[in-house]
Protein backbone atom coordinates (compact mmCIF):
# COMPACT_ATOMS: atom_id res chain seq x y z
CA UNK A 1 0.00 0.00 0.00
CA UNK A 2 2.65 2.13 0.60
CA UNK A 3 4.35 2.10 -2.68
CA UNK A 4 1.00 1.37 -4.86
CA UNK A 5 -1.55 3.73 -2.59
CA UNK A 6 -4.83 3.04 -1.98
CA UNK A 7 -7.14 2.97 -4.80
CA UNK A 8 -8.34 -0.32 -5.44
CA UNK A 9 -6.86 -0.85 -9.16
CA UNK A 10 -3.52 0.71 -8.20
CA UNK A 11 -3.47 -1.30 -4.98
CA UNK A 12 -4.73 -4.86 -6.58
CA UNK A 13 -3.16 -4.75 -9.82
CA UNK A 14 -0.97 -8.08 -10.65
CA UNK A 15 2.83 -6.34 -11.10
CA UNK A 16 3.93 -2.86 -9.90
CA UNK A 17 4.34 -1.90 -13.54
CA UNK A 18 0.63 -2.67 -13.98
CA UNK A 19 -0.01 -0.54 -10.75
CA UNK A 20 1.99 2.23 -12.25
CA UNK A 21 0.52 2.80 -15.44
CA UNK A 22 -2.72 2.82 -13.98
CA UNK A 23 -1.59 5.76 -12.06
CA UNK A 24 -0.27 7.39 -14.67
CA UNK A 25 -3.13 6.99 -16.39
CA UNK A 26 -5.03 8.03 -13.14
CA UNK A 27 -3.15 11.45 -13.24
CA UNK A 28 -3.98 12.12 -16.44
CA UNK A 29 -7.41 11.55 -16.22
CA UNK A 30 -7.88 13.62 -13.23
CA UNK A 31 -6.35 16.69 -14.36
CA UNK A 32 -7.88 16.59 -17.75
CA UNK A 33 -11.10 15.55 -17.19
CA UNK A 34 -12.03 15.57 -13.98
CA UNK A 35 -10.91 19.07 -12.80
CA UNK A 36 -12.77 20.69 -16.23
CA UNK A 37 -15.96 18.64 -15.09
CA UNK A 38 -16.17 20.23 -11.61
CA UNK A 39 -16.20 23.79 -13.68
CA UNK A 40 -12.55 24.51 -13.02
CA UNK A 41 -11.08 26.36 -15.42
CA UNK A 42 -7.21 26.20 -15.73
CA UNK A 43 -5.37 24.71 -18.42
CA UNK A 44 -4.41 20.55 -17.64
CA UNK A 45 -0.60 21.26 -18.41
CA UNK A 46 -0.57 24.13 -15.94
CA UNK A 47 -1.72 21.96 -13.36
CA UNK A 48 0.40 19.49 -13.91
CA UNK A 49 2.84 21.70 -13.66
CA UNK A 50 1.67 22.89 -10.26
CA UNK A 51 1.30 19.22 -9.11
CA UNK A 52 4.47 17.79 -10.02
CA UNK A 53 5.83 21.52 -8.38
CA UNK A 54 4.36 20.38 -5.00
CA UNK A 55 5.90 17.02 -4.97
CA UNK A 56 9.27 19.10 -3.44
CA UNK A 57 6.60 20.53 -0.78
CA UNK A 58 5.28 16.97 0.60
CA UNK A 59 6.30 17.03 3.86
CA UNK A 60 7.12 20.40 4.49
CA UNK A 61 5.92 24.13 4.34
CA UNK A 62 3.97 25.24 1.70
CA UNK A 63 5.74 28.46 0.16
CA UNK A 64 2.97 30.18 -2.35
CA UNK A 65 5.27 32.75 -3.74
CA UNK A 66 8.07 30.20 -3.91
CA UNK A 67 6.31 28.08 -5.94
CA UNK A 68 3.83 30.85 -8.25
CA UNK A 69 8.14 32.53 -8.64
CA UNK A 70 9.13 29.23 -10.54
CA UNK A 71 5.84 28.45 -12.21
CA UNK A 72 5.67 32.48 -13.54
CA UNK A 73 2.20 32.53 -11.59
CA UNK A 74 0.76 35.08 -9.01
CA UNK A 75 1.25 33.69 -4.97
CA UNK A 76 -2.63 34.23 -5.03
CA UNK A 77 -2.85 31.57 -8.03
CA UNK A 78 -0.93 28.89 -6.32
CA UNK A 79 -2.92 29.31 -3.66
CA UNK A 80 -5.97 28.75 -5.36
CA UNK A 81 -4.30 25.90 -7.32
CA UNK A 82 -3.46 24.49 -4.08
CA UNK A 83 -7.20 24.99 -2.54
CA UNK A 84 -8.36 22.76 -5.84
CA UNK A 85 -5.95 20.14 -4.69
CA UNK A 86 -6.93 20.45 -1.56
CA UNK A 87 -10.89 20.64 -2.09
CA UNK A 88 -10.60 17.22 -4.27
CA UNK A 89 -8.80 15.33 -1.69
CA UNK A 90 -5.63 15.01 -3.29
CA UNK A 91 -3.33 17.06 -1.53
CA UNK A 92 -3.65 17.43 2.10
CA UNK A 93 -2.79 20.67 4.13
CA UNK A 94 -1.94 19.82 7.67
CA UNK A 95 -2.57 23.69 10.03
CA UNK A 96 -0.29 24.61 12.25
CA UNK A 97 -1.13 24.63 16.18
CA UNK A 98 -1.04 27.45 18.32
CA UNK A 99 -0.13 26.91 21.86
CA UNK A 100 -0.16 29.79 24.57
CA UNK A 101 3.45 30.42 25.03
CA UNK A 102 6.13 32.96 24.68
CA UNK A 103 7.52 31.25 21.56
CA UNK A 104 7.31 32.55 17.99
CA UNK A 105 5.44 29.37 16.43
CA UNK A 106 5.25 28.07 12.69
CA UNK A 107 2.13 29.31 11.37
CA UNK A 108 1.94 28.13 7.82
CA UNK A 109 0.55 24.82 6.74
CA UNK A 110 2.31 21.81 5.59
CA UNK A 111 1.41 19.83 2.89
CA UNK A 112 1.11 16.18 1.76
CA UNK A 113 -0.28 13.91 -1.32
CA UNK A 114 -2.67 11.93 0.71
CA UNK A 115 -2.31 9.11 -1.46
CA UNK A 116 1.65 7.76 -1.76
CA UNK A 117 0.96 6.10 -4.66
CA UNK A 118 0.50 9.28 -6.71
CA UNK A 119 3.29 10.67 -4.90
CA UNK A 120 5.42 8.05 -5.54
CA UNK A 121 3.68 8.27 -9.77
CA UNK A 122 4.90 12.12 -10.20
CA UNK A 123 8.32 11.20 -9.14
CA UNK A 124 9.14 8.45 -10.99
CA UNK A 125 9.05 5.44 -8.41
CA UNK A 126 7.81 2.20 -9.58
CA UNK A 127 9.40 -0.14 -6.25
CA UNK A 128 10.66 -0.71 -2.98
CA UNK A 129 14.20 -0.31 -4.42
CA UNK A 130 13.25 2.96 -6.45
CA UNK A 131 11.66 4.70 -3.15
CA UNK A 132 14.49 2.74 -1.30
CA UNK A 133 17.31 5.30 -3.50
CA UNK A 134 15.43 8.45 -3.33
CA UNK A 135 16.07 11.30 -1.26
CA UNK A 136 12.18 11.95 -0.45
CA UNK A 137 12.14 8.38 1.30
CA UNK A 138 11.55 9.34 5.11
CA UNK A 139 9.04 12.20 3.47
CA UNK A 140 7.23 9.52 1.96
CA UNK A 141 7.25 7.25 5.14
CA UNK A 142 6.03 10.69 7.27
CA UNK A 143 2.77 10.82 5.13
CA UNK A 144 1.50 7.26 4.53
CA UNK A 145 2.11 6.99 7.87
CA UNK A 146 0.84 10.39 9.19
CA UNK A 147 -2.66 9.30 6.54
CA UNK A 148 -3.21 6.07 8.37
CA UNK A 149 -3.00 7.32 12.00
CA UNK A 150 -5.35 9.90 10.85
CA UNK A 151 -7.24 7.36 9.06
CA UNK A 152 -7.27 5.07 12.58
CA UNK A 153 -8.44 7.59 14.30
CA UNK A 154 -11.20 8.59 12.49
CA UNK A 155 -9.47 12.44 12.29
CA UNK A 156 -11.59 15.15 10.83
CA UNK A 157 -10.14 17.20 8.36
CA UNK A 158 -10.00 20.31 10.41
CA UNK A 159 -8.96 18.77 13.63
CA UNK A 160 -5.37 17.36 12.67
CA UNK A 161 -2.26 19.83 13.29
CA UNK A 162 1.52 19.73 13.61
CA UNK A 163 3.28 21.85 15.69
CA UNK A 164 6.28 23.91 15.54
CA UNK A 165 9.23 26.43 17.32
CA UNK A 166 11.17 28.37 14.73
CA UNK A 167 14.73 26.46 14.80
CA UNK A 168 13.86 25.07 18.47
CA UNK A 169 11.42 22.47 18.31
CA UNK A 170 8.93 20.56 15.85
CA UNK A 171 6.29 17.62 15.99
CA UNK A 172 5.03 16.15 12.54
CA UNK A 173 1.08 15.39 13.72
CA UNK A 174 -0.65 16.68 17.00
CA UNK A 175 -3.89 15.60 18.21
CA UNK A 176 -6.58 15.94 20.98
CA UNK A 177 -8.38 12.74 21.23
CA UNK A 178 -10.88 12.17 24.28
CA UNK A 179 -9.11 15.12 26.25
CA UNK A 180 -5.93 13.37 25.73
CA UNK A 181 -3.15 15.43 23.97
CA UNK A 182 -1.11 12.68 21.70
CA UNK A 183 2.07 13.65 19.37
CA UNK A 184 3.62 11.81 16.71
CA UNK A 185 6.48 11.84 15.27
CA UNK A 186 7.48 9.62 11.90
CA UNK A 187 10.48 8.51 11.36
CA UNK A 188 11.86 5.92 8.90
CA UNK A 189 14.34 4.17 10.81
CA UNK A 190 15.05 0.96 12.85
CA UNK A 191 16.43 2.60 16.20
CA UNK A 192 14.71 6.19 16.82
CA UNK A 193 16.45 8.30 19.74
CA UNK A 194 15.11 10.66 21.83
CA UNK A 195 15.74 14.05 20.19
CA UNK A 196 16.05 17.52 21.36
CA UNK A 197 12.33 18.51 20.12
CA UNK A 198 10.89 15.44 21.55
CA UNK A 199 10.71 16.82 25.39
CA UNK A 200 10.66 20.51 24.39
CA UNK A 201 7.30 19.12 22.44
CA UNK A 202 5.91 17.37 25.40
CA UNK A 203 6.43 19.95 28.12
CA UNK A 204 5.28 22.76 26.03
CA UNK A 205 2.51 21.18 24.36
CA UNK A 206 1.86 19.05 27.80
CA UNK A 207 1.64 15.73 25.68
CA UNK A 208 -0.12 12.71 27.24
CA UNK A 209 2.08 10.84 24.94
CA UNK A 210 4.26 11.03 22.38
CA UNK A 211 4.58 8.09 19.56
CA UNK A 212 7.58 7.86 16.90
CA UNK A 213 6.08 5.54 14.02
CA UNK A 214 8.22 3.49 12.36
CA UNK A 215 8.13 0.60 10.23
CA UNK A 216 8.12 -2.65 11.37
CA UNK A 217 6.85 -4.20 15.11
CA UNK A 218 8.65 -2.47 17.31
CA UNK A 219 6.91 -1.30 20.88
CA UNK A 220 8.93 -0.19 23.57
CA UNK A 221 9.31 3.01 25.60
CA UNK A 222 12.38 5.93 25.01
CA UNK A 223 11.05 7.23 28.47
CA UNK A 224 7.71 7.63 30.18
CA UNK A 225 6.02 9.63 27.66
CA UNK A 226 8.00 8.84 24.34
CA UNK A 227 7.22 5.38 23.00
CA UNK A 228 8.26 3.82 19.66
CA UNK A 229 5.69 1.64 17.82
CA UNK A 230 5.44 0.15 14.28
CA UNK A 231 3.00 1.54 12.22
CA UNK A 232 1.25 -2.19 12.13
CA UNK A 233 1.50 -2.50 15.23
CA UNK A 234 -0.44 1.03 16.21
CA UNK A 235 -3.58 -0.04 13.82
CA UNK A 236 -3.73 -3.15 15.39
CA UNK A 237 -3.34 -5.17 11.58
CA UNK A 238 -1.24 -7.94 13.09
Amino acid sequence: MWIRGGFPKSFLATSNAKSFVWRQAYITTFLERDIPNLGIKIPPRTLRRFYMMLTHYHGGIFNASEIGYSLGIAHTTSRRYLDILSGTFMVRELTPWSENISKRQVKTPKVYFRDTGIFHTLLGIQTMQDLMNHPKLGTSWEGFALEEILRFHKIPIDQAYYWGIHSEAEIDLFLIINGRRLGFEFKYTDHPKITKSMPTAVELLKLDQLTVIVLGQENYPLNTKIRVQGLANYIGVI
